[in-house]
């Protein structure tokens, strides 16, 4: 798909170029990266490393390898922000991101109830100086890591 960023990333990815928070932990068909447009740290997305549309496009693999990856990811969220719980978000309809992908987004127990359930999305999208520094989801990216060699 040549209009798909994802893909772009994923290419990257593939080639040993991605930095340390596009290239968090790789599967046989998912990607961990921490989103690079959010003022949330430990906002993770799971990608999925075939371009697909949607998710019944899923091979039985992918999906079944997704289930695991969603739980273990949560747990790592879960350790590393003390969150109260995850949540997991698929829409894929960016037009620059139209391949699937599955938000997971701590949801801290201090969280202000403007910034719950669907509008968490306004952690995301944010200008620049707003984001979270790349040395932060580096430094996330490595903890994530560690936790999920360990689950």
């Amino acid at each position: 798909m040549t209009n798909c960023k994802t893909c772009t990333l994923t290419a990257q990815r593939d080639a040993g170029v991605a930095p340390l928070w596009d290239n968090i932990h790789r599967t046989a068909h998912w990607d961990v990266v921490h989103s690079y447009n959010t003022s949330l740290l430990g906002w993770l997305v799971l990608v999925t490393r075939t371009h697909r549309d949607s998710i019944d496009e899923l091979t039985q693999e992918e999906a079944l390898e997704l289930g695991g990856l969603i739980r273990a990811v949560s747990i790592a969220l879960k350790q590393l922000t003390g969150c109260v719980k995850t949540y997991v978000m698929q829409f894929a309809e960016h037009p620059s991101h139209p391949h699937v992908h599955f938000h997971v987004v701590p949801r801290m127990a201090e969280q202000p109830n403007e910034r719950r359930g669907a509008r968490i999305f306004r952690y995301l999208g944010v200008a620049e100086e707003e984001r979270v520094s790349e040395e932060a989801m580096d430094e996330f990216a490595r903890a994530v890591r560690r936790v999920l060699a360990a689950v």
